[in-house]
């Protein structure tokens, strides 16, 4: 049995380690805390300064506009109903485009990293194709499925799936080749070097793939939607920007930064109840 010193000091130890425990919590508490306010006082002074020089005439307004005109733009156009539709088309185009990308980048890493031969073969391929100017690839786009919503989904497609494809593959070759080894000593076959091995050490790369994509994702949307779309945020920019009407087009560009945002803060939420639980 424990002698009372002996108890007297395991608590007191865990007193202490709680204690610490509590400190670091605190302390991580308040740096988030600093960070999110220096990052909100920064987005504040950007939008002070910008109304400043519009009102003062440092700016032309007809062609940066103003937060108040921005602000006032968006406020009718939600009100008035005239925005939800176009929000709603990009939206969704966006999800299916940053789905579709992420499930068909890592399906083809996996592929491509099973056999080595194909792995050679497409490397340059797929190596030129994501250096290839995504814009000028949306006409035969176009030209093979259509002007609208296929068009412009596989626009999105053509770039997240590559750069999906090759971060998810590194990631499999970066794993530590003696891990490998000790499993295949133990006479596992491929699938199961895979699945106990290589899967487990990428899966933090494949979810930090997700944060990529996101950002990729609504730029294929929008080079989309600005060939072919007759709805959507991308088309509301290139009206504005026929009809002379740049306020149209920051409050456009406004609203694809906070949804965009929004969509990268979920995706940061689902990483960390993922890894949480991993």
């Amino acid at each position: 049995m424990k002698s009372v010193e002996q108890i007297e000091l395991a608590v007191s130890r865990k007193l202490w380690l709680d204690q610490k425990h509590e400190e670091y919590r605190a302390a991580k508490l308040r740096w988030k805390s600093r960070v999110m306010a220096v990052r909100a006082g920064l987005l504040v002074l950007l939008f002070v300064l910008w109304e400043t020089a519009a009102r003062a005439g440092w700016i032309d307004t007809l062609l940066f506009s103003s937060p108040g005109r921005v602000f006032r733009q968006i406020w009718s156009d939600l009100s008035g109903g005239s925005l939800w539709p176009h929000l709603s088309v990009t939206v969704g185009e966006t999800v299916i485009g940053f789905l579709l990308g992420t499930l068909l980048g890592t399906l083809l890493a996996v592929v491509i990293w099973w056999s080595p031969f194909l792995s050679a073969v497409l490397d340059p391929y797929m190596v030129v194709f994501n250096s290839m100017p995504k814009v000028a690839l949306g006409p035969i786009f176009i030209v093979m499925f259509g002007a609208g919503f296929t068009a412009i989904v596989i626009t999105t497609l053509s770039i997240t799936v590559i750069i999906t494809t090759l971060v998810v593959y590194n990631s499999f070759n970066s794993v530590d080749p003696n891990l490998v080894k000790v499993v295949r000593s133990f006479g596992a076959s491929r699938v199961q070097v895979f699945g106990k091995v290589i899967l487990p050490s990428s899966f933090p790369a494949i979810v930090s793939t997700l944060k990529v994509n996101v950002g990729m994702s609504w730029v294929g949307v929008i080079v989309g939607e600005f060939l072919v779309a007759k709805s959507g945020l991308g088309y509301l920019i290139i009206y504005g920007f026929q009809v002379f009407n740049f306020t149209l087009v920051m409050s456009s560009l406004l609203i694809i930064a906070a949804v965009a945002t929004a969509m990268y803060q979920l995706v940061v939420y689902v990483e960390k109840l993922i890894l949480s639980r991993r």
